[in-house]
C-alpha cells in the first residue's frame, strides 16, 4: 500500500510535474509475468524514475545499511525501504549475496518485476562499468527474460556525492527482452555467465550512449581516489615552481 501511495499520490505526481521524465520502449516491458530489469546506475535517483514510468511495481535490491543504520535516521530508513518493498543485501560475503539471489528468485516466482544494477554500485564519473555475473545467474536459474534499461540524466538531477543537482528531464529507455534459454543448465559455467553479462551490458551501453570501461566500478572508484592525492601534489609543485 505504501508503494502505491508514494507512486500515485505523494511522490510520483510531484516528480512527473517537476522533471517530466521521457520514456522510450515501454512496450518491451510485459503487462504481466516476471522479468528482470537490468539498468545502468548513475544516481540514487535511478530507482525513483525508472519505476515511475511503469504501471507495474518494480522491486530492487537495496544496501543492507539502509535497514541496519542505528538511531532515528536508521529507523526511518528501514521503514521507508521496507515499505516500498526493497530487498536488503549484505555485500560483505558470498553467502549474503546468495541470500539476495534467493530473495530475487522469490520475487520473480511471484510473477513480479525485479530491478537490478549489474554494475553493483553507482558510476562515479558517468561511464558504464563491467557488470557482475549475478544478473546472468539469476536469468538462467529462473528462465525469465532480461530487459536492458538505460536511465539518462539522473546524474544531473542528483550528482554523485550530492543530494540535489539541476532540474532536467531524465530519459528512461527500455530495450528488447533478451532470452538466454539457449544456455539452460549452464548456470555454473563462469564463461557462460560472463558472456551473458557482457551481452546485457552491451545492450545497456547501446541504449544509454555511455562510454564502456571493462573494469568493475568499485575498482575504478578506488583508482580514482588514489589518483586524487597525486594530482593535488602535482598541482602544488607547479604552483611552487
Amino acid at each position: 500500500m505504501f508503494y502505491w501511495l508514494l507512486k500515485f499520490v505523494l511522490l510520483g505526481p510531484l516528480l512527473r510535474v517537476v522533471f517530466r521524465p521521457h520514456t522510450e520502449g515501454i512496450d518491451h516491458v510485459p503487462d504481466e509475468g516476471p522479468a528482470i530489469l537490468a539498468s545502468n546506475h548513475l544516481s540514487y535517483a535511478d530507482w525513483l524514475f525508472m519505476p515511475l514510468t511503469l504501471s507495474r511495481r518494480v522491486t530492487f535490491v537495496a544496501k543492507a545499511e539502509y535497514f541496519t543504520t542505528p538511531g532515528i535516521k536508521g529507523w526511518f530508513q528501514k521503514r521507508f525501504f521496507s515499505g516500498v518493498g526493497q530487498v536488503p543485501i549484505d555485500r560483505s560475503g558470498a553467502s549474503a549475496a546468495e541470500g539476495a539471489l534467493n530473495s530475487a528468485k522469490r520475487i520473480l516466482a511471484g510473477g513480479d518485476l525485479f530491478g537490478i544494477y549489474p554494475e553493483g554500485t553507482r558510476s562515479h564519473d558517468g561511464k558504464l562499468y563491467r557488470g557482475k555475473t549475478g544478473v546472468a545467474r539469476l536469468a538462467l536459474e529462473t528462465g525469465v527474460p532480461v530487459i536492458p534499461v538505460a536511465v539518462v540524466g539522473t546524474d544531473v538531477v542528483a550528482p554523485p556525492g550530492k543530494k540535489f543537482g539541476t532540474v532536467t528531464r531524465p530519459h528512461v529507455r527500455f530495450g528488447k527482452p533478451l532470452d538466454f534459454s539457449r544456455y539452460e543448465g549452464l548456470e555454473n559455467d563462469r564463461y557462460i555467465l560472463r558472456s551473458i553479462t557482457d551481452e546485457i551490458m552491451y545492450e545497456i551501453m547501446r541504449l544509454s550512449g555511455q562510454e564502456y570501461v571493462d573494469m568493475y566500478a568499485t575498482r575504478a572508484k578506488e583508482l580514482s581516489k588514489q589518483a586524487e592525492p597525486q594530482a593535488a601534489g602535482s598541482d602544488e609543485q607547479k604552483q611552487a615552481s
